[in-house]
C-alpha cells in the first residue's frame, strides 16, 4: 500500500496537517498511538492574541489569528460537530497605569482587530478588577477532543490506531516503509515522541508540564476571564481552571501544589469560593527552547520531515503553520528562517 505522506501522530498537529495534505489532493496515512499521553487532549485550547504578565500581543498574532476561526470552522462544517466557542477574554487591570496604557493602545492600529472594549470600572462584584480590564476579541477557545474524534471518522481507514515503535520504521530505496504501507515522504507530528526519536533527538524540546482543574463555582458569564490564571465556563457552574507551568517532575501525575497553587490565584481573580473540584489533569506540552515550532526537514535522512513543538499555544499557531508547512512539503516553498529547524542544525 503507497502513500504520499506518513503522519506519525494524531493530535491536533498531525490533524491539521493530515487535513491540509488531503485538500491538496495528496494521499495520506497516519499513525496514532493511544496508549500515549496526548497534550492535545488534555489543553485547555485557548487562543488569546495578548498575553502574559505584561499584556503583549501574542507572537505573530498578525499572521496567525486571521487563520483560526475560519480554519476550526472549516472543521466543524466538515465533521457536523460542534467544538469552536467564539468568546472574548476579560483582561482585570492590576493598576491605574496599566489602565491608562491601555486606553492609549486603543487608539493604535496594532491592536484594534483584537480590542472589544476598555474597561474602566469592575465589571462585576464577584470580580476582583478594581482598575477595570480590556476585553479582547478574535479569542476564545476550542473543545479539542471533539474535534479529535470527528476528523478520526474523516481520515477513517487512513488513520491506523496501532502501536508504533521507531524500529518498525524501515528505509525501502525511496520509500519509507512501516508495517505493509511504504510512504514517500514520513512527518513526525506526534510531541514529545519525536523527541524521543533517533530522528529528531538532537533538536532543543523543552517540555512543560501543565494541570488544570475542573471546578463547580458561581458567576458564569458569557466571557473567559484571564490574569494570573485562566476561567473558562463549560456550562451548568462548570469553569476550566489553568494552568501551571513546570519543567520538572515531568513523569509525575496530578499533583497537590499544582491545585493548590490554581486555586489561590483563582480566589486573587474571583471573589467566590469553589463549591467542589470536579478534575485535575495533566498534560506535558512539548514546548521548544526558544518557544518556536519545529517545521522542517530533516538534514541527512531522505524526506522525513518534522512538524511539532507547538506548546502550550498549538490551538492558535497550528491553523497558519499547518498551511505553511503543507506549502513546504508540496511546492518547497521556503520556510520561515525563525521555525525552521535548520536555526539550530549548526548545533548537531
Amino acid at each position: 500500500m503507497e502513500t504520499d505522506f506518513l503522519l506519525i501522530g494524531q493530535g491536533l498537529a498531525g490533524t491539521a496537517l493530515g487535513f491540509r495534505l488531503k485538500e491538496a489532493g495528496k494521499s495520506v496515512k497516519i499513525f496514532d498511538r493511544p496508549d500515549l499521553n496526548q497534550s492535545s487532549r488534555v489543553a485547555a485550547g485557548l487562543f488569546n492574541p495578548v498575553t502574559g504578565r505584561k499584556m503583549v500581543k501574542t507572537w505573530n498574532a498578525d499572521l496567525l489569528f486571521p487563520e483560526i476561526i475560519p480554519f476550526y470552522r472549516q472543521m466543524e462544517r466538515l465533521t457536523s460537530r460542534k467544538f469552536l466557542r467564539e468568546q472574548g477574554i476579560y483582561r482585570p487591570f492590576l493598576s491605574i497605569e496599566e489602565q491608562n496604557e491601555w486606553m492609549g493602545n486603543s487608539a493604535e492600529t496594532r491592536f484594534s482587530q483584537f480590542l472589544s472594549a476598555i474597561h474602566q470600572q469592575s465589571q462585576s462584584p464577584f470580580l476582583n478588577d478594581p482598575y477595570g480590564g480590556v476585553m479582547l476579541q478574535n479569542s476564545g477557545w476550542l473543545d479539542i477532543n471533539p474535534l479529535l474524534d470527528g476528523m478520526q471518522a474523516y481520515f477513517g481507514e487512513d488513520l491506523i490506531r496501532n502501536q508504533l515503535d521507531v524500529s518498525d520504521i524501515q528505509q525501502e530505496g525511496e520509500f519509507w516503509v512501516v508495517k505493509n504501507i511504504k510512504a514517500k515522504s514520513l512527518v513526525f507530528c506526534n510531541g514529545l515522541g519525536a523527541m524521543n526519536s533517533d530522528f529528531f533527538n538532537f533538536l532543543p524540546f523543552a517540555p512543560v508540564k501543565g494541570e488544570i482543574l475542573e471546578v463547580k463555582q458561581g458567576f458564569s458569564p458569557d466571557y473567559i476571564v484571564n490574569r494570573g490564571v485562566f476561567r473558562v465556563h463549560l456550562g451548568n457552574d462548570l469553569h476550566r481552571v489553568g494552568s501551571t507551568y513546570t519543567w520538572h517532575d515531568l513523569d509525575q501525575g496530578p499533583t497537590e501544589s499544582a491545585k493548590k497553587e490554581l486555586t489561590e490565584r483563582l480566589s486573587g481573580l474571583i471573589k467566590l469560593p469553589v463549591d467542589a473540584y470536579i478534575s485535575q489533569k495533566v498534560g506535558i506540552r512539548p514546548a521548544t527552547k526558544d518557544r518556536k515550532p519545529f517545521l522542517g526537514k530533516h538534514p541527512v535522512k531522505q524526506n522525513v520531515y518534522l512538524f511539532d513543538g507547538f506548546g502550550a499555544k498549538g490551538v492558535s499557531l497550528i491553523p497558519y503553520y499547518s498551511k505553511v508547512m503543507t506549502s513546504f512539503l508540496i511546492r518547497n516553498t521556503p520556510l520561515p528562517q525563525e521555525v525552521d529547524i535548520a536555526r539550530y542544525f549548526n548545533y548537531i
